[in-house]
């Protein structure tokens, strides 16, 4: 198969576009798409200090790996979540690292067990929650706390069309309005200890994510995946939009994508519903204790 551009041999095959690109062409369209995404949803701006989100997979290092080619102040935090089984948290924490070391960038690592003395295998023993409830939350807090502290005016994570079209057909099947509401490229601050969280990568998929960090020679997690992600709602989700794309290519990004142009019927709430801040860390919270540190106790 050769190249759409230039007749040169083909990498890569992308159904939903009917494109054929070379190892060239392809980087220059998944630049063109994430550069064309920040312009399009106001993601971010060159006089932003940008934290990245990092888990040591592939669409947080390539999502890392594009902002800096694209001229971007961005440095990376990891959150070491003490998840031991199959060795998960340190293998992950070694390919950060590792890719922060070979371009001479900053890698913040916030170790759970060293900062508060447990880990989240060991949270979710003592809660009701799910171990992805409790990481959700344990992330959620950490990469807060982490860009407030380092004074960065927006926080970047990896999540890519696969993910967000998976997070959106769940929160329809169950009509959660406030999440559909929330759901988007861009998520406001909307209090003052938060900062915006913006997804540069949501309209490239995971099988192009995972393309451009293996053409580019960046090592990442690709050997195993979080052994607590087995049950995960997010993976049905996403077997099910993969049969559905494989008999109709390009059925995911029109999805999303026709999401983002009406999701205005889905009105966010008033405010956060009176949310107060919480007595131990000062952030938003409709309780005395946010979820974060009522877990931590």
């Amino acid at each position: 198969m050769r190249c759409r551009k230039c007749s040169e041999e083909a990498v890569i095959h992308l159904r939903s576009h009917r494109l054929a690109l070379c190892r060239e062409h392809f980087f220059e369209r998944f630049l063109s798409v994430v550069k064309r995404t920040i312009k399009e949803y106001r993601l971010l701006s060159k006089r932003d200090r940008v934290l990245v989100a990092v888990s040591g997979g592939k669409d947080s290092l390539a999502l890392w790996d594009v902002l800096l080619e694209l001229g971007y102040s961005a440095e990376g935090v990891y959150i070491d979540l003490g998840i031991s089984r199959e060795n998960y948290s340190e293998i992950s924490k070694r390919r950060a690292l590792a890719f922060a070391e070979q371009r001479g960038i900053k890698l913040e690592v916030v170790d759970l067990r060293r900062e508060y003395g447990t880990t989240v295998p060991r949270l979710a023993r003592r809660s009701t929650r799910s171990v992805c409830g409790v990481c959700g939350i344990v992330k959620r807090h950490l990469m807060d706390s982490t860009a407030l502290e380092g004074g960065y005016t927006v926080l970047a994570t990896g999540h890519n069309l696969d993910d967000e079209a998976s997070v959106l057909l769940a929160n329809l099947l169950r009509w959660n309005m406030d999440l559909l509401a929330r759901q988007g490229p861009r998520l406001e601050a909307w209090h003052p200890r938060l900062v915006p969280k913006v997804k540069p990568l949501c309209l490239l998929t995971e099988r192009e994510t995972a393309a451009y960090a293996l053409l580019k020679g960046i090592e990442y997690v690709y050997e195993l995946e979080c052994p607590y992600s087995e049950r995960a709602t997010s993976i049905t989700m996403k077997e099910a939009l993969n049969r559905i794309e494989e008999r109709s290519p390009g059925t995911k990004l029109y999805f999303y994508r026709e999401f983002l142009k009406h999701r205005e019927i889905f009105s966010p709430p008033e405010g956060r519903g009176g949310a107060g801040e919480c007595e131990v860390c000062g952030f938003p919270t409709t309780s005395r204790r946010c979820a974060f540190c009522r877990l931590v106790a």
